[in-house]
């Protein structure tokens, strides 16, 4: 198993714990990943990160797919992994309405088909086999039709690409986890449960698997699994900021009828709670939302406690990383001996 570390928070001002990432790096953690929600981009900080570290890999988790086109992000990638040396992992993500249409201003529409059409014209670009040419449901390339002069022509990317860039999708729901194990290198669902890999990934994505072929499975697929990590004797208090965060995605993201989050809480066995998280959140009452997150789920998805506590949970951890089910522990944590334990455990 493999340890990453979240390397921004989100926020008025950017904050990258540049000192914590290095000490990651020291202590042998695979790689150190940004993300953007609807405040700072994840490519500028990507950026960042690898110009400021040698050896430890740099990944967005994730760059939302409507916000660029398909081949600005196959340039963007490709110049961050030459300019790394070679560090850079592409994750992407197809975000949600909220986001798509209220932020960027454009369709939601399908999102898997647009997530496939995306991930095929990166590789194309990648590949240069020859002058890109694409015809789909969401990108037609040249641009033809309505508004256009048409004097787009196929062009091949001037920068070489490297075809083996690993390329990860970001996905809670069955039908993105069947499309990540078909099309993509590896998944990151935000929520999970290592004790619950045959109820909430397994079915997906072994059927994504058999549509892709040619023997692929958890062997060559990476599960980046993201979990908080928080050492402190007092759990109550060090709860509240991770229940603050699980009440805000299952009862505040999307909609009530449309909230990717919540149907995935409901997944992992906590329905009654997210109903109720979801309902109090809506009303308003943040604080009552906050309140109503199980501990169970806290536990079942992060690590908040004691040391002891802690390496008592990380053996269902370590279990996991050896069927395969994790490939990747994707841990939010600011506190150095947090990192210090995991990487005394794990690695």
């Amino acid at each position: 198993m493999k340890l990453a570390i979240n390397a921004l928070s989100f926020g008025p001002k950017i904050r990258i714990n540049l000192d914590l990432i290095r000490h990651a790096e020291r202590l042998g953690f695979d790689s150190a990943w940004t993300a953007e929600a609807w405040g700072n981009d994840a490519v500028t900080t990507a950026t960042w990160v690898a110009a400021k570290t040698e050896t430890i890999k740099v990944g967005t988790a994730i760059m939302q797919i409507p916000a660029r086109t398909p081949a600005m992000t196959a340039m963007t990638a490709t110049t961050l992994n030459q300019l790394s040396n070679g560090r850079f992992k592409l994750g992407l993500g197809p975000s949600g309405p909220q986001v798509v249409e209220g932020w960027h201003g454009v369709p939601y529409g399908k999102p898997l088909t647009r997530s496939r059409e995306y991930i095929e014209i990166i590789r194309r670009i990648w590949a240069r086999e020859k002058p890109l040419e694409f015809s789909g449901e969401h990108y037609e390339i040249p641009c033809k039709g309505k508004g256009t002069t048409g004097l787009g022509k196929p062009l091949k990317s001037i920068l070489h690409g490297d075809t083996s860039i690993p390329i990860y999708m970001a996905s809670i729901s069955p039908n993105g986890l069947e499309v990540a194990a078909e099309i993509a290198d590896g998944v990151i669902p935000m929520m999970y449960d290592p004790e619950r890999y045959a109820e909430l990934l397994k079915p997906s994505l072994e059927k994504g698997f058999a549509k892709a072929g040619g023997g692929k499975g958890l062997a060559r697929f990476d599960v980046m699994t993201s979990c908080t990590v928080i050492v402190s004797d007092d759990v109550e208090k060090a709860m509240q900021p991770v229940k603050a965060n699980l009440a805000q995605y299952i009862g505040g993201m999307g909609a009530r009828n449309k909230n990717f989050y919540n149907d995935y809480a409901k997944r992992m066995g906590f329905e009654s709670a997210a109903v109720e998280i979801q309902d109090l959140f809506l009303s308003g009452k943040k604080e009552e939302a906050i309140r109503a997150v199980p501990d169970a789920l806290v536990d079942a998805v992060h690590l908040v406690g004691s040391k002891a506590k802690i390496r008592d949970r990380l053996q269902v951890w370590r279990e996991a990383g050896k069927r395969g089910e994790v490939g990747t522990m994707l841990l939010g944590a600011a506190q150095p001996e947090a990192l210090e334990l995991l990487a005394e455990e794990l690695l």
